[in-house]
Parts: C-alpha cells; sequence; structure tokens
C-alpha cells in the first residue's frame, strides 16, 4: 500500500448524530466530588478559582486523565483549586457539556473536537494539547476472516456513525477499491455501528464478524476469540496518529489562563510518569476505571490495551489535519477551516519551563 494512501484516516462526526449519554446518570451526577481531599495543606487557589471541571472517557486511550486523578498528580498542580471530573461514553455528550459550561477541559477524540470547532464557527474550543497516539486495532473472528482481503462481504462493527473509528475503516475499506455507502453501511462490506460496550458481545454471539475499535474494546474482542488482523499505528508515518486530544472552553481560556497552564502542567508530568513508570500507570489507569465504572479490566485485556497506546504532550496536529481531508472524501463532513482550532502557547510555556521540546500546530494556530 503506497504510504500517501496508507496515511489516509478519517474523523468528524456529522452534525445529525445524536448525542450518546453520558456514563450512569448523566454528566452533572457523574461530577466527582473528591479533590478536596487530595488538596495539600497550605495550598492556595489559582486565580482565585474554586474549582476545575474536567472531563474524559472511561477508555484506556484517555490514560493521560485517568492516572493524572487517580495520582492526584492534576489536584496537586492545581494547588487548592478543587479538580472536579466527569466521565463521558461519548464525544457528542462531553461537547454539549463543554459549550453547557458543565465541564471546562476535556479529553477527547479528534473527530467531536473537530465537528464541535467547525459547528460553532471556531468559537467554542481550542485543542490546548495532546495526550495518546495508537490503540485503535481491527479484530476479526479468524475462522471467517484469515487475511485482509477476506474482510470483504462480512459485517464489521465501528463505535458510531462518522466517529473517528468508524471514517478511519470506510477509509480504509476505500483504499481496498470496496465501494460502500457510508449512511447506511451497506457495499462490499457491512459496517454495523455498535457501541464499544455490546461490540464483544456481539461478537461472541456471531452477530458481528470483527471491529474497528479503540482499546481496551479490541483486546475485549481478543479475549473473546479474536484477532488482531490491523493495527491502524501501522497505517501511518512513525506510528503515530493522534487518538486523545486536551480541549479547553474558549471563555475558560480567557478568563483563567494560569488554571489551564497548571492543569496542563499536570498533564506534562502525567505523561512523563506514565512513560516512566509503565506497570505502575497501568494499574493506577485501571483502578481510576474501577473507582468510575465499579469495575476494573481483567490482566488478560488490560496488559495488552495498554501497550498498544502510546502517551505524549504533542497534539500531533497534522495527523488531525490529514484525519480531517479524509473525512471529507468519505462525505461525513463538509470541507473545515480549521485555522485557528490550536492554541499551543499554554503548553508550550510549560514545555520550555520543564526543559521538553516545544510542539507544533501544523498551521492550525490562532488566526
Amino acid at each position: 500500500m503506497p504510504a500517501s494512501s496508507a496515511r489516509r484516516r478519517g474523523l468528524a462526526v456529522i452534525a445529525a448524530l445524536p448525542l450518546l449519554t453520558v456514563a450512569a446518570c448523566g454528566y452533572g451526577s457523574q461530577a466527582k466530588d473528591d479533590g478536596a481531599a487530595k488538596i495539600a495543606a497550605g495550598a492556595k487557589k489559582i486565580e482565585g478559582l474554586d474549582s476545575v471541571k474536567i472531563g474524559y472517557f472511561g477508555n484506556l486511550t484517555h490514560g493521560t486523565a485517568l492516572v493524572g486523578v487517580q495520582k492526584g498528580i492534576f489536584q496537586k498542580a492545581l494547588g487548592a483549586t478543587e479538580v472536579r471530573s466527569a466521565v463521558f461514553n461519548a464525544g457528542p455528550s462531553e461537547i454539549e457539556a463543554l459549550n453547557s459550561g458543565s465541564i471546562d477541559i476535556g479529553w477527547i477524540g479528534p473527530s467531536p473536537a473537530i465537528n464541535g470547532y467547525t459547528k460553532s464557527g471556531g468559537k467554542n474550543l481550542r485543542i490546548i494539547g495532546g495526550s495518546a497516539s495508537g490503540g485503535v486495532k481491527l479484530v476479526v473472528n479468524p475462522d471467517k476472516i484469515k487475511s485482509l482481503k477476506d474482510v470483504k462481504g462480512k459485517r464489521i462493527a465501528t463505535p458510531q456513525l462518522g466517529n473517528t473509528q468508524d471514517v478511519a475503516f470506510l477509509n480504509w475499506a476505500s483504499e481496498q477499491g470496496w465501494k460502500v455507502d457510508p449512511q447506511s453501511g451497506k457495499g462490499d462490506v457491512t459496517v454495523v455501528r455498535s457501541d464499544n460496550k455490546v461490540t464483544p458481545d456481539a461478537f461472541r454471539a456471531g452477530s458481528i464478524d470483527g471491529a474497528w475499535v479503540p482499546e481496551p474494546t479490541a483486546s475485549r474482542m481478543v479475549a473473546e476469540g479474536g484477532t488482531v488482523l490491523l493495527d491502524e499505528s501501522t497505517l501511518w508515518p512513525d506510528e503515530k496518529f493522534v487518538i486523545t486530544n486536551i480541549i479547553v472552553r474558549q471563555q475558560f481560556l480567557e478568563e483563567h489562563p494560569k488554571v489551564v497552564e497548571a492543569l496542563l502542567k499536570g498533564s506534562v508530568e502525567t505523561n512523563r510518569w506514565i512513560n516512566a513508570h509503565p506497570d505502575a500507570a497501568k494499574e493506577a489507569a485501571n483502578k481510576q476505571l474501577e473507582a468510575d465504572s465499579g469495575k476494573a479490566l481483567p490482566a488478560d485485556v488490560l496488559d495488552p490495551a495498554w501497550k498498544s497506546i502510546r502517551f505524549t504532550d504533542d497534539p500531533l496536529a497534522a495527523t488531525l489535519n490529514t484525519e480531517a481531508e479524509h473525512a471529507v472524501e468519505a462525505g461525513l463532513l463538509e470541507k473545515p477551516d480549521l485555522k485557528g482550532i490550536y492554541d499551543l502557547a499554554p503548553l508550550n510555556e510549560v514545555l520550555k519551563a520543564e526543559g521538553e521540546p516545544t510542539v507544533d500546530d501544523a498551521g492550525l494556530g490562532a488566526k
């Protein structure tokens, strides 16, 4: 496969996509109020702010947030400004929470970030940092699919119409020369939109033949007898592509720049700790998953899933731009103007202070 073609990946949730519910009873009731217990004696509020509200998914690809909360790294960076968190199941609901002011900062995939930015005319959010790369795989039933060409004619699940993995699979199928209607999912291969929570059950029941999904869903399917046919990272230069960004509500960034910078400092410290202590970090992430959902991941799911994710401060802006281009090609997004979607100045200030290399916005910084 030519390198230029292999890089083609998609994203962008179309405007008609329904909002999915937040974990448990909605993002309001999922807010965590345990930050105060971790506030150090004598700590001071930053900019006099009582609290900062953050959001993330209960996915290992959001490991920076999971570990940062679990280890108290975010709270330490924020002093006496309490970190309050909410857990989400899908990007649209997190964007809705950001728009309403229910959260200030969030960890989120490229698709909803782009969609939220473009739908608001570039006025509701900024991407302020990176978090993770990789962690997406095509897992199949080895009895039905033994090679990439065998995918043709089969039923392959993706998490949601127009989400990052959905468009990535549609784009990959197009590269194979197969035709699929992006809306109905019907064609040379049938795309079944299925919530990540139920996809392993559908796979076990035989109603799908495979799935293009993020971790830990991919490893859950492997535990059910599936085989990894393709790791999406192998299709990208240097095997890096954005899977999780950090976004901020623009008004919050304007009103509380020092709070944003402090949280970014916590994120950088968390990523450094994750990469220096991968086993301990994996356990911390799993502990937070258990705290948030009531259930930890078993070792046969946790271990392979964690290994496939790279944690990075770099938002990998060039790959987000490529993904947006191919969402357009997939027919799920009108050509967007992404100029201004990034504001990496606060992150680069943190990185400079830490003696780390600064990161690039690929020409998509403030206008």
